[in-house]
């Protein structure tokens, strides 16, 4: 059994690596054609970002590898010989607390090299150390106290239940939909500071198009994410009365009030459709056969491993592989997710009335640029990890049909073509 858990992560690691060296091989080529979409420089530049954050993938790969071999040869085993608790649930929150903050200080190097090398080399980062490390030092902290309370909850029902799988299952499940819903609260405690949007006449323009969907907020927020990060981006979390809509500075900055609608049109057209319900419904199918494998493990596996079939083997075991089923069910969930992204489209298209496309379509251009997206990828690395379909497809949806070299501007394409 060990052999063959092993050789399903050795697969899990062969297989992302070798797409990530196709998306490689393949943008290299691709950014020494003519341009899409954006200008000859920023065309290189973007190809360049791509590149380089795939080759940080693949030695984040190699790194994750190696930390999976110690944690399955030697690292569950030392944990369980070196912390000694009389009471059982202490005992197991210790050992896979431990668990999470070792593997979060070896991820350290990598988030440091992603934000102060990478990013500040193509013009992203815009945090100082201190607030890297203060932002570093609350997400541990938070990860510590509600960590070891989900741990908690755990291992009490491991310990009540004959099937405990399937009520760690609905457990589990609770928590991803109260994350949801309190996640704007506790960004906007923690991390970035929210104000309510002052422009009163943008204010009512986004009640209206909230008001046409159904979609009921609790305001409309401005975040200063500008003082980490100058890419673009808006998002509506939570549930119920905890919904609210909220705009990077950064995106108010870049989009005229037309383009930032027709954004907020395509994110309400998200909730049209119920598609964050459907989003939820897809990591529950996840998490639930997650619980369905490791519920049902042989103890002879614990035997091979050297280790006590406790709860708290169990819940590293999960933890460990828990990045492996993510992968080869992001296929399906990426197939889910591009459709809704193009009926989003259509639904914000749609509430942007007369040239509505048009003002999507620019918007879209106006992410890729500031984002530096590159536009082209290998249809390999689309299948396993893209969640929105290519900037080129939707916009070819959208009625707008960019060709290679087109140096014109996105708007007049648009008004040509649509």
């Amino acid at each position: 059994m060990l052999i063959t858990i092993v050789g399903i992560y050795t697969l899990f690691v062969l297989i992302s690596i070798y797409t990530s060296v196709m998306q490689i091989g393949y943008v290299n080529s691709a950014k020494k054609g003519k341009a899409v979409l954006l200008s000859e420089n920023d065309f290189i530049k973007a190809g360049n970002y791509s590149v380089a954050k795939e080759k940080m993938s693949i030695a984040n790969m190699f790194i994750d590898y190696i930390v999976f071999i110690f944690w399955i040869g030697f690292g569950i085993k030392f944990l369980e010989q070196n912390i000694s608790y009389e009471n059982e649930a202490f005992l197991n929150i210790a050992v896979v607390m431990s668990f999470l903050i070792i593997n979060s200080l070896l991820s350290l190097p990598f988030s440091y090299y992603e934000k102060f090398i990478l990013d500040e080399k193509f013009g992203f980062n815009k945090s100082t150390f201190a607030q890297w490390a203060k932002d570093t030092l609350i997400s541990f902290v938070m990860t510590l106290l509600f960590g070891s309370l989900v741990v908690w909850g755990v291992y009490e029902i491991i310990s009540s239940f004959t099937l405990w799988w399937i009520w760690s299952f609905t457990f589990i499940f609770a928590v991803v939909v109260l994350i949801n819903m309190l996640y704007p609260t506790f960004r906007a405690l923690f991390f970035d500071k929210l104000t309510p949007l002052q422009n009163e006449e943008l204010d009512a323009q986004i009640k209206d198009l909230m008001d046409r969907t159904g979609f009921v907020s609790s305001g409309v927020f401005i975040s200063d994410a500008s003082k980490r990060d100058a890419r673009l981006n808006a998002y509506f979390g939570g549930f119920g009365k905890t919904k609210r809509v909220v705009l990077f500075d950064t995106l108010i900055e870049k989009l005229t009030t037309k383009e930032l609608l027709a954004v907020l049109g395509h994110e309400l057209g998200h909730f049209a459709h119920g598609d964050i319900y459907k989003n939820i419904a897809l990591v529950g199918v996840m998490l639930f056969g997650m619980f369905a494998i490791f519920g049902n493990l042989p103890s002879s596996l614990y035997a091979e491993l050297q280790i006590a079939n406790a709860p708290y083997a169990i819940m590293i075991l999960l933890l460990l592989f828990m990045p492996v089923l993510g992968f080869f069910m992001m296929p399906i969930m990426g197939i889910v997710s591009r459709h809704n992204e193009y009926a989003a489209d259509k639904k914000g298209s749609e509430l942007g009335g007369a040239g509505g496309e048009v003002e999507l379509a620019n918007a879209l251009m106006k992410l890729v640029t500031e984002n530096k997206s590159f536009p082209l990828s290998h249809p390999l690395y689309i299948f396993f990890h893209y969640t929105h379909p290519p900037v080129l497809e939707r916009l070819r949806e959208l009625g707008v049909d960019i060709k290679a070299g087109d140096k014109s501007t996105l708007g007049a394409a648009c008004q040509a073509n649509i």
